[in-house]
């Protein structure tokens, strides 16, 4: 079964993003993909050959989808490259979609170096499935 994985990043962060997934590719061409609106239009540009479901942008909902699959058991891992450094006006919603990831015990990476050893592991079939 492939890993369901989705991706979000905040404003000053979707270019470390997209940079991240581009250069996975071709792990992320075995996953099935999610992502916020914005992130996911910006991922699907760079790297045409990925399957990636668009839900909602972040503040308008996106974030809350993600938490809903999260929720219903749909998603194992959440590649979410926060910026702690910029007020968020859907701060809530960011805090709700980590609390679900830590409820339902996903891997969750929060930048780029969690993010690869999340990767590097699921690589070398550590993944525990």
């Amino acid at each position: 079964m492939s890993r369901r994985i989705a991706l979000i990043a905040h404003d000053l962060k979707k270019d470390d993003l997209v940079a991240f997934v581009s250069s996975h590719a071709a792990f992320f061409e075995t996953c099935s993909l999610v992502a916020t609106g914005t992130t996911g239009s910006l991922v699907k540009a760079a790297c045409p050959q990925l399957d990636v479901t668009l839900l909602k942008s972040g503040p308008l909902g996106g974030d809350q989808q993600i938490g809903a699959l999260i929720a219903e058991g749909a998603i194992d891992i959440l590649i979410f490259f926060v910026d702690p450094l910029t007020p968020m006006p859907h701060d809530v919603d960011v805090k709700a979609l980590m609390r679900l990831g830590i409820v339902y015990d996903i891997a969750m990476a929060l930048n780029r170096a969690s993010a690869e050893m999340i990767l590097r592991s699921e690589e070398a079939g550590l993944n525990g499935a």
